[in-house]
């Protein structure tokens, strides 16, 4: 299992207890066909705390105006309120300056925007990029459309039985043609850790710039984009307990001035004619049209809330919570474990011996027990492994030991049920 970053005294935290956690949420007092709730959704999305919801809110009826746009003084503390709100993700990924702090709708958008801005100036006839064989479907596919059009290839370093990145293959591709490498922080599908400094290493030995795909990541492990030395790094808001529809991309201010702007329109410019335009500095550049503001608000408001708690101390108690259901599971007759690898995150994924997964994600549903079941928006990943689809169980700062007795449970059940 990964072993969470040492609490030093300068990072310390209160004692953590997940029964007052849970009380943050209030989604979690529902109740699905009759049984309490249990969700195991985690790395579909996250539920929010009180905090969060309670601070979208307020902006909305207190401060709510377009930022950088007025003189007013609403707008003026929108656009103080906005750009907090990016200091506390700067922060947080301990980037080196605010600037280097973009905000998207999500991870998918900050990948597109780096494919289109970042990779298609520098693609040609022959060129590569590269990712790895368990990349979720927003890793693969703006870098297929951006290499269609550029007449550049799409190389994949080869994972193995384990769900393990194969380092020497990797290495190997890594060439003269590699432009850019594509790589996820943790895998959606598998829950592996990839060991992203050594990754990097052996890329930038080569000059070659390393994008990742943190939105499995950001909200389970400590982030420090200056010890990773990436060059780029995206998440998303609604996978660490923040709002959907806002995410960050991280990226190095000289490579971010460099690059093109991904949209036109209000606030990304300098200067405006009919016969051209010039552009804003970046981070704004990137930031086309009125943005998600209460978005990043919530943003901020969830970063602060999971960091109060402190990522080492979210770390260990997931850790925890895996290596109790992946031993309560591992013991029911039928049921195998897909991603065994040394460094997993709180991402479980099972099927069932002649079971379809989708059947037994609706017996645990009927249960009030929540999983993900499908490919995961991770088709290769599942072709790898020779399946079509797996039952998911993922784990969050509010859950517990009792929640893994239930999904166990709930297993035993739906085998019972369906065979």
């Amino acid at each position: 299992m990964m072993q969470p970053r040492p609490i030093t005294p300068e990072t310390s935290h209160p004692p953590f207890d997940v029964r007052r956690v849970r009380a943050d949420f209030p989604i979690l007092a529902r109740r699905v066909h009759g049984k309490p709730l249990v969700y195991l959704d985690n790395a579909g999305t996250t539920q929010k705390p009180d905090g969060v919801i309670n601070r979208i809110a307020r902006f909305y009826a207190e401060d709510n105006a377009n930022p950088h746009r007025a003189l007013h003084s609403l707008s003026v503390r929108a656009t103080d309120t906005y750009e907090a709100a990016r200091a506390t993700v700067r922060r947080f990924v301990n980037a080196r300056a605010d600037n280097e702090i973009v905000f998207v709708r999500g991870t998918t958008e900050a990948l597109n925007l780096l494919a289109s801005s970042f990779a298609r100036p520098r693609l040609g006839p022959g060129d590569e990029v590269l990712v790895s064989a368990m990349e979720h479907h927003s890793n693969i596919v703006p870098w297929q459309l951006v290499c269609t059009d550029r007449g550049a290839t799409l190389r994949v370093a080869p994972i193995d039985a384990r769900g393990e990145l194969r380092l020497d293959a990797y290495e190997g591709l890594l060439g003269p043609r590699t432009k850019l490498v594509a790589i996820a922080h943790v895998s959606n599908a598998l829950g592996t850790v990839n060991p992203l400094r050594r990754i990097i290493e052996l890329a930038h030995r080569r000059r070659i710039p390393v994008v990742v795909d943190g939105a499995q990541a950001a909200g389970h492990l400590a982030v420090d984009v200056q010890q990773l030395d990436c060059d780029f790094y995206a998440f998303s808001g609604h996978k660490l307990y923040g709002p959907s529809g806002i995410g960050v991309l991280y990226g190095k201010a000289d490579l971010l001035d460099a690059m093109p702007p991904y949209q036109g329109g209000g606030e990304m410019i300098s200067t405006v004619t009919f016969e051209k335009a010039t552009y804003t500095r970046i981070p704004h550049k990137f930031e086309a049209g009125t943005p998600h503001i209460a978005g990043a608000v919530g943003l901020a408001a969830a970063l602060d809330y999971v960091s109060a708690i402190g990522l080492g101390t979210v770390a260990a108690h997931e850790a925890a919570l895996l290596a109790c259901a992946t031993e309560g599971l591992t013991k029911i007759p039928g049921v195998r474990i897909i991603g065994t690898a040394a460094e997993k995150a709180s991402i479980l994924s099972f099927v069932v011996d002649g079971i379809h997964a989708h059947d037994v994600g609706t017996v645990l549903d009927h249960g009030g027990v929540a999983v993900r079941t499908g490919h995961h928006c991770a088709q290769p990943t599942m072709e790898c492994f020779g399946l079509a689809a797996t039952a998911r169980a993922s784990f969050g700062v509010y859950n517990t030991r009792e929640d893994v007795d239930v999904l166990v449970a709930g297993v035993r059940n739906a085998i019972d049920v369906l065979s």
